[in-house]
């Protein structure tokens, strides 16, 4: 009973969502949003980090490396363990979704893993900027469900899956 009141209110969150992306324009800004978390920026960001030549910028990026190589496996295992059917997949004559997914199962996000990756690194060395990136990482959830490629659920575990990791990591480093 549970279970499938959680189903519903995942579907009917979803469509919620999913339908305010039916302007071109919230495509645009939801496709440009998702693309900020496709991984190279994380590699940039490491990168200028390490040019400072600081200890802490090496902290920062040391921790980031280590919570992706956590994150990373998890989650692959979780996704194709449990291959939930994306909503697209679930829902095949109510929605098409906006994009083409880059593997066949929704949940975990993946990239809202890695935006929580990214965001609570930020959290742990960057405090003041914390904001910014909680509401960068939320957005690129937000964005994935309008995408039509993840139910909250998805992002939700994501951002789960990848605080974790990355909290994980530092209790484990520090």
């Amino acid at each position: 009973m549970l279970l499938k009141r959680l189903e519903q209110w995942d579907q009917a969150s979803f469509h919620r969502l999913f339908r305010r992306s039916n302007s071109v324009q919230a495509r645009h800004i939801s496709l440009w949003l998702s693309k900020t978390a496709d991984g190279p920026l994380y590699l940039l960001f490491a990168l200028l980090l390490l040019s400072s030549g600081s200890a802490e910028a090496y902290s920062v990026s040391g921790l980031l490396l280590a919570a992706f190589a956590l994150e990373l496996p998890l989650y692959l295992l979780l996704k194709n363990s449990i291959k939930r059917a994306r909503p697209a997949d679930v829902l095949t004559a109510f929605i098409r979704a906006h994009i083409t997914p880059s593997d066949r199962f929704s949940l975990p996000s993946g990239h809202t893993a890695g935006a929580f990756v990214f965001s609570t690194v930020i959290a742990l060395y960057f405090p003041l900027w914390w904001p910014l990136a909680l509401l960068w990482a939320m957005a690129i959830g937000v964005s994935r469900i309008m995408l039509g490629v993840h139910f909250p659920l998805d992002v939700l575990a994501g951002a789960v899956l990848g605080s974790g990791s990355t909290l994980a990591v530092y209790t484990l480093l520090n």
